[in-house]
């Protein structure tokens, strides 16, 4: 692959004003090339881009084209940085009026140079607000599609759609299916900003000349109106590939907005080795439906504050994974002392859910058309939440962690939008560790607080997802929660009741069935705020699992009747050792806490957590 720098235009108006600033700030920039004054981090603005592309395993040569007028700065730069001087091509251009156009610059390049392969094309005088992306990454993707390669990035808040080349991606493709050259305001939603960043098949090569042919007036021969050109008219195909970072280019803008712009960009570039991330997801507790979530039943979730897992990320120079002390020991008091850890708690702690969502999210990245900057991090996690209990514990660390990296990337709620990344969060405990599960709990986990779900087979055909509705959280009765101290392993229990699923199991089948019916039942009852009726619906989701042979064994009947003898509807939250109960009479409480904990359970009260009210505070 070839790499060609464009740094051919005509800066008269930032050259301008930096010769007549009254303040002599800027007095030692007069007459220097819009590409070679300062950019992010001291470097000058083509240092960062000969840096990139300098790699000898990605590109045979690199290429240089400037103008007459400037053609003797860029010489020197060249001496002076190892760039071969000779692959810096004169356009033979003094002024603005006799310029020749961006793409008459691209075409003179592969002309006089007579290339014959494919092409990287950058704008040379591009300020680049992240100076550590993977360019190795935007050729990968290129050579996985079957055309060209756009690259874009989502506009920052204060940037305007029509100063910029606005393009419009397919999110499942990720083709262009539209380039708007500065449209005005309410031509297109879109916020995805082209930028003078592209790679070309060599076979595409040809269409450069048949543009200039087609636009011979100056003007028109800008990349805006050929990308316009070639996707609108041509209907080539072209990909688009997001860069999560901000660029702007220097070519027309005055003093003001590049010394705007570069301490905006400089300042972020100051935080980037910022202050550690954490983030954290919350256990939840399934109170209708389940475990008909993977089913294509319907379910309703809570998120509870009692239980946590923590994910920390601090940038670092190399990647680290740091086991935890208790969920990932190396080191034992004995021989006896590994025996019975290891018997009680198995060998699988959390790191195996960093790994692997880390391993996942590159994967999605790289096949959802986004480069990531080739930053390193460390990663540690805590929680709280009991192991095999039924209460998402491993989902939540996975849920924690994909938090952290979307955060220390800068990947949007556009990138990864709420629905797929439940999606994605259960794909890397079925796909990469073979933990049979189903949506509810990452649901919950990505939206928090009360939701509704409605896992549709249609639906999830259609789109990938299922309807998710946050539901009120105002005003909630009384909830319990009673676990035992010896669980089970939910995976193993949802292993069991899919095999008897897909077996046609008519028991399974109608108890899937029946969830649905009393989820929406119970729907009503939240939004009512009738809450006998939701207890009784929780009797009823719960004999409804224990006598259709869809609970594990292990969650024994004896404990969970102590719960009804004080008249508290109960149900299983998940399909570990543990139950959920709605206590109608709170002073039954301490009798019924005493009867757990007597049975050797452990009890406490639900404390909601309602993300409305951790925004607002």
């Amino acid at each position: 692959m070839i790499c060609i720098l464009l740094v051919a235009g005509h800066g008269t108006i930032l050259e301008t004003q930096i010769k007549s600033d009254v303040t002599g700030l800027h007095a030692h920039l007069t007459g220097v090339p819009k590409a070679l004054l300062p950019g992010v981090g001291g470097k000058k603005i083509l240092d960062f881009w000969w840096e990139t592309v300098n790699t000898r395993q990605l590109f045979s040569e690199v290429y240089l084209v400037t103008n007459a007028d400037k053609y003797k700065h860029y010489e020197r730069w060249a001496t002076a940085n190892d760039f071969p001087v000779e692959n810096v091509v004169n356009d033979g251009s003094t002024t603005l009026d006799d310029r020749l156009g961006a793409v008459a610059d691209l075409e003179l390049a592969i002309q006089s140079r007579q290339l014959q392969d494919d092409i990287m094309v950058i704008a040379g005088d591009m300020l680049c607000a992240d100076q550590n992306f993977d360019i190795a990454q935007v050729i990968r993707f290129f050579r996985s599609k079957p055309g060209e390669l756009a690259i874009y990035y989502e506009l920052e808040s204060g940037e305007k759609s029509y100063t910029r080349g606005i393009v419009e991606v397919c999110p499942n493709t990720h083709r262009v299916m539209r380039f708007l050259e500065k449209p005005q305001e309410g031509i297109t939603a879109s916020r995805l900003a082209s930028v003078v960043f592209y790679c070309l098949r060599k076979e595409s090569l040809p269409y450069s000349s048949e543009f200039l042919i087609q636009h011979p007036n100056v003007n028109d021969r800008t990349f805006g109106k050929f990308w316009e050109w070639l996707i609108n008219e041509e209907k080539v195909p072209v990909y688009g590939m997001k860069l999560p970072t901000g660029f702007q280019l220097i070519g027309q803008v005055g003093l003001s907005d590049y010394t705007k712009w570069l301490a905006y960009y400089s300042s972020k570039q100051q935080l980037s080795p910022s202050k550690p991330i954490t983030c954290r997801s919350y256990a939840r507790v399934g109170l209708m439906g389940n475990p008909s979530d993977g089913f294509n039943g319907k379910t309703i979730a809570m998120s509870i504050a009692n239980f946590w897992a923590e994910v920390t990320l601090i940038e670092s120079q190399t990647l680290v994974l740091l086991p935890h002390p208790l969920n990932d020991p190396t080191e034992f008091g004995s021989l006896q002392d590994l025996f019975r850890i290891s018997r009680k708690e198995g060998y699988l702690g959390g790191l195996r859910l960093l790994q692997a969502t880390c391993k996942k999210f590159y994967q999605f990245c790289s096949e959802q058309g986004i480069a990531l900057s080739k930053q390193n991090f460390t990663l540690k996690y805590d929680t709280n939440i009991p192991r095999q209990v039924g209460l998402a514990g491993s989902s939540a660390i996975v849920s924690a962690t994909l938090k952290c990296l979307m955060k220390f990337y800068n990947i949007t709620d556009n990138d990864l939008p709420k629905p797929i990344r439940a999606n994605f969060i259960l794909n890397v405990e079925t796909d990469e560790l073979f933990i049979t599960a189903g949506l509810q709990d990452r649901v919950v986990q990505v939206y928090e607080g009360l939701v509704y779900m409605d896992f549709n087979k249609q639906l999830i055909n259609e789109r990938g997802y299922g309807e998710y509705i946050p539901l009120d959280m105002s005003n909630l009765p009384l909830f319990w929660l009673a676990y035992l101290g010896d669980p089970s392993d939910s995976g193993r229990i949802h292993s069991h009741v899919r095999q008897c699923w897909l077996n046609g199991d008519s028991a399974v089948v109608e108890a899937m069935k029946s969830f649905a019916e009393l989820t929406d039942q119970a729907r009503a009852a939240f939004q009512c705020k009738d809450w006998p009726r939701l207890a009784q619906l929780m009797d009823e989701n719960f004999e409804l699992r224990r006598y259709d042979a869809i609970v594990h064994p292990s969650n024994s009947q004896t404990k969970l009747n102590r719960s009804l003898t004080f008249g508290s509807a109960v149900k299983l939250p998940g399909s570990g050792g543990a139950v959920v109960g709605l206590c109608m009479d709170p002073e039954r409480l301490v009798e019924m806490k005493r009867a757990f904990q007597e049975a050797g359970c452990v009890f406490c009260l639900i404390v909601p957590y309602d993300p409305s009210v951790q925004s607002q505070g």
